[in-house]
């Protein structure tokens, strides 16, 4: 077993059977930098709220998971459940497509500003008057294509089907819009609008194409407070926003060496991944 990638929040093992663990760290980061504090559980959060979402929308697409027991990865962390426990999967090492799709069902976010610039997207027109964190007519997917340096770069539909083709290009957004909507709806009964998320999928060693990386988490989605939802204005979200918030009003947003975040911004954020994670699964405490 060796290890293949530390990255923002995650760490990757390679198993000596070809597949993958991946364990969910507490780390936490804004503005592209990983920052020297850490948010308690938040990697459970990720990790389990994760887990509902993939077993929900099974039957939609296959998915990367084989297992979330411990006992059947690697002894160092089988044996280790402290480190290991409710942060920790066995997944199918999936030949990853190199984009990500977003699907956006609100009116928000670099949607909004561009909307508002000239009623476009991605260099579209986008039909119909809308004002911030209105609910789309009808789901939207947006993919990007992921570079090796700087930031994701927004694609159009049609550059994706002239690079994977028109037949495979709209399978995957079908899918995503199938995957969304049931997510959405399961969602909203519970309190909690998804306003926009994204997937990533690659092809298993049978060349099935699955759902892979997260799905439908704090750090991949914009998850809002249904109860404080109304348009034209910025709905209260559960993710790290009290963190970016923080280090924009210290001026430290983006700033190198990181710094380390208050004790009252920590627990705050750290509350916030609990609820959501509670709303979402169910379960009072962490597994």
């Amino acid at each position: 077993m060796k290890k293949i990638i530390s990255g923002k929040v995650r760490e990757v093992y390679e198993t000596d059977e070809g597949q993958l663990v991946m364990v969910t760290t507490d780390r936490i980061s804004a503005f592209d930098v990983i920052l020297n504090s850490t948010i308690p559980n938040k990697g459970k959060a990720l990790n389990q709220i994760a887990l509902y979402w993939f077993d929900l929308t099974k039957d939609i697409i296959p998915n990367h998971i084989v297992s979330a027991e411990l006992s059947d990865m690697p002894n160092l962390f089988a044996y280790d459940k402290e480190n290991y426990q409710g942060r920790t999967i066995l997944t199918k090492k999936l030949k990853m497509l190199p984009y990500e799709f977003i699907v956006r069902g609100y009116m928000f976010g670099s949607m909004w500003a561009e909307y508002k610039e000239n009623k476009t997207f991605c260099g579209k027109p986008v039909e119909g008057e809308y004002v911030q964190a209105q609910k789309l007519a009808e789901p939207i997917v947006t993919p990007s294509v992921k570079n090796n340096e700087g930031h994701d770069e927004n694609i159009t539909m049609d550059r994706l089907r002239a690079e994977i083709g028109t037949e495979e290009a709209n399978r995957i957004a079908d899918i995503c819009v199938k995957i969304y909507n049931k997510c959405y709806e399961d969602a909203k009964k519970k309190g909690l609008i998804i306003a926009d998320t994204k997937f990533e999928f690659g092809y298993d060693e049978n060349g099935v194409l699955t759902l892979g990386d997260e799905v439908m988490t704090p750090d991949s989605s914009r998850f809002w407070a249904a109860e404080d939802y109304k348009t034209g204005v910025s709905p209260r979200s559960y993710d790290k926003q009290f963190v970016r918030d923080w280090l924009i009003e210290n001026k430290l947003n983006g700033v190198t060496p990181a710094p380390e975040l208050p004790a009252e911004i920590v627990e705050k954020t750290a509350a916030l991944y609990k609820e959501c994670y509670t709303k979402i699964t169910g379960n009072a405490e962490y597994k």
